[in-house]
């Protein structure tokens, strides 16, 4: 069932995205060539929590027998690594890279949610043209994110932008609904057909995220249950947040 949020809800919503956005801050200004994934948990835990805030994502339990709780903070995933990359105090960020971070905030009993691509140093062209494609993926999408619009507007609009530009998005994995838990209805995939879907109504509060790879759609899982990669190899970018349908245009709640 998609929720409404009250106006009290939406407070709290919000208290948890500043979270989020001021986790980004932090980490936009301390990520370098030579740190470790693990480096980059620790800064984003202890932002968090100094804000009032855990880190949802750590001891997040997907309920699949064999695939233990995620163990870190955060998600940081690397060049051809999609989603759900498990820092590590031996992965080392390196000039050139391109570094996927997932975040999740829960504060006063509600979810923040977004995703970042960042650019280490200088990347090659193909890098750089792959990390904006997929953030304006984002922005095109939510053009369609008005009360009164079908769900399936924001997807198709999404899918088919990421296709105009030459790359693909994925298929298995989506958006969605949040709030008091970190995945709610609706679920949100990248690609399907204008005008189907549910209707937007103010209130519904969703986290749009595409995940856009430079070649193939394919995807393997690696054995750790978590980290999904390209399987020929190519990059991959990940831009996510969490906005408010609301009576005129939508809210980005984890922007400042």
């Amino acid at each position: 069932m998609v929720t409404i949020k009250s106006k009290k809800e939406i407070e709290y919503m919000k208290e948890a995205c500043k979270v989020v956005a001021l986790t980004y801050q932090e980490l936009e200004q301390k990520i370098k060539p030579g740190m470790t994934t693990y480096e980059l948990d620790l800064i984003a835990e202890s932002t968090m929590r100094k804000l009032g805030a855990i880190p949802a994502e750590k001891g997040y339990d997907i309920g699949i027998r064999g695939i233990p709780p995620y163990p870190a903070s955060i998600c940081v995933s690397i060049n051809d690594e999609v989603i759900h990359g498990i820092p590590h105090k031996n992965r080392i960020i390196k000039e050139g890279d391109i570094v996927s971070i997932d975040t999740v905030a829960l504060k006063n009993g509600f979810h923040g949610d977004a995703a970042r691509t960042f650019m280490i140093g200088k990347v090659s062209h193909e890098a750089k043209r792959l990390v904006e494609v997929t953030k304006q993926a984002f922005f095109e999408g939510i053009k369609q994110a008005k009360a009164g619009n079908r769900l399936g507007d924001i997807c198709h609009t999404i899918g088919e932008y990421v296709h105009s530009q030459g790359y693909s998005v994925v298929r298995e994995f989506q958006g969605h609904g949040i709030g008091k838990e970190m995945h709610e209805d609706p679920g949100i995939p990248n690609y399907g057909k204008a005008g189907r879907g549910i209707r937007l109504e103010p209130g519904m509060t969703l986290a749009i995220e595409p995940m856009v790879i430079q070649g193939k759609p394919n995807i393997l899982e690696l054995e750790d249950g978590w980290t999904i990669v390209t399987e020929d190899g190519s990059l991959a970018a990940h831009y996510e947040n969490t906005i408010l349908i609301t009576e005129k245009e939508p809210e980005i709640l984890t922007i400042l």
